[in-house]
């Protein structure tokens, strides 16, 4: 092997279909089990309940669409990270790079791990701390996979994907064949349809990670577009159709009052044995979300390393297999700790989503204002301009300040999660003088 590993670079070994397939299972998650009750717990009808998820596409779709033009411009890996350097400096990106690898990434990895601990606990208990156990079991497992190499952690993704599209087909397709007038539902008072907008764009959450993959993309400048907007079409698809199979079995009352939504669609089709087969179903979407998660995540650290000298170590390619090994193994790491750390909590899933949703946001909102520095600076016509400019990136950008404030306003009120909302905030805040300290070496 060549002892210089700091010449290695990515390989462009994914093709447009290999991003479709990556972003959908970075979306595709615990949250279509989960969000679907709340959303309509604060809608008013069956109509309004799937417009929230139709309104949810059309707001991805917007963001999708900034984030084409951002990646047809700049098609290298490490996404955001390329972004907020050229769009707002070094120092911004230094501590977006910060912020993901110890709060935004590895806080969501850990988060769905625990998705996945707390189903899979439920066909076999590993004890007090069962969910914990499966999660550092999933975490440890598919970062080493990753660090193996790119193309065997494309394939696994391809497979477990395929069938989770089978396994939500399935619910779709049940939910509507068994449907029932279900239960009506009675107007809530305290409705509010931004809470129910909150957790569907949640549950939409993660389409963004298709930008790390530019510098491994086939033909990025092209390919980038039809990842981002091919892959956000595929899931909005997909969950209009899995809440009809919901609102068919159940009414929008049924939901409402449902703590496990598609479990009770699968009680209604196949009985209590459809349960096991709903718990497959979750953890086949936490293992999916969290592989996307673990291949992008560290692309943004390697980035990190390859640009300041001090952490350079992060920053070196691994020819074998073409993967960041180095940036894998402490995004590993940290996520570790915080499943450690979350595994105190009464419930380690609300825990990290607290944690990281303040800190997300921010940096979400920061790119998608780069878009307007892009054009301010130069007339470059790139290969795909965002259309309607600049309706749809405001739109996307006002998105973005609701979010913001929503994720602040929400954990503000519940004071059991005041702690994680802190220290994800002072771990961003800690990245500052982190800078400073490196910039010069």
């Amino acid at each position: 092997m060549d002892g210089d590993q700091s010449a290695v670079k990515p390989r462009q070994l994914l093709s447009a279909g290999d991003g479709i397939v990556l972003i959908c299972g970075m979306v595709i998650g615990a949250g279509i089990f989960k969000a679907p009750s709340i959303v309509a717990g604060n809608t008013s009808s069956g109509t309004e309940f799937i417009l929230a998820w139709v309104l949810g596409g059309i707001v991805s779709l917007c963001g999708a669409l900034v984030y084409a033009e951002l990646s047809s411009r700049y098609p290298e890996t490490g996404g955001e990270y390329a972004f907020l350097s050229r769009g707002m400096g070094r120092g911004v990106a230094f501590v977006f790079a910060w912020s993901r690898m110890s709060v935004i990434q590895t806080g969501a990895i850990a988060a769905v791990a625990f998705v996945f601990g707390d189903y899979a606990s439920e066909m076999l208990r590993l004890g007090e701390k069962s969910p914990a156990i499966y999660a550092a079991i999933g975490v440890v497992a598919l970062t080493a996979l990753n660090v193996v190499g790119t193309l065997e952690s494309k394939t696994l993704q391809k497979v477990m994907q395929y069938l989770l599209f089978a396994g939500l087909a399935f619910i779709a397709v049940a939910g509507l064949v068994a449907g029932s007038p279900g239960k009506p539902a009675t107007a809530s008072p305290q409705a509010s349809f931004g809470l129910a907008m909150i957790f569907v764009l949640l549950t939409y959450g993660g389409w963004n990670e298709a930008a790390y993959l530019g510098g491994e993309v086939r033909d990025a400048r092209r390919n980038m577009m039809r990842i981002l907007v091919g892959g956000i079409l595929t899931v909005t698809v997909l969950y209009i159709l899995v809440n009809l199979g919901y609102l068919a079995a159940l009414g929008l009352g049924g939901i409402r009052e449902s703590k496990a939504v598609a479990a009770d669609v699968m009680r209604a089709v196949v009985g209590e044995k459809g349960v096991v087969l709903l718990a497959l179903i979750v953890c086949l979407a936490s293992l999916t979300t969290m592989n996307a998660a673990i291949f992008t995540g560290a692309r943004t650290t390697y980035a990190l390393g390859r640009d300041f000298s001090t952490l350079g170590k992060l920053g070196i390619w691994r020819a074998g297999g073409s993967t960041p090994a180095n940036a894998l193994l402490l995004q590993g790491a940290i996520c570790l700790v915080l499943v450690a750390l979350s595994s105190m909590a009464p419930d380690g899933f609300t825990a990290m989503v607290a944690y990281t949703s303040p800190v997300f946001w921010t940096f979400f909102l920061l790119t998608a204002l780069t878009l307007f520095v892009f054009r301010s600076r130069s007339a470059e016509m790139p290969l795909f301009r965002v259309p309607l400019y600049p309706v749809i990136p405001l739109a996307f950008v006002g998105a973005c300040l609701y979010m913001l404030y929503s994720s602040i306003n929400y954990v503000r009120f519940a004071v059991e999660f005041g702690v994680p909302v802190l220290g994800g905030l002072a771990i961003m805040a800690a990245g500052i003088p982190l800078y400073f300290l490196v910039r010069g070496k």
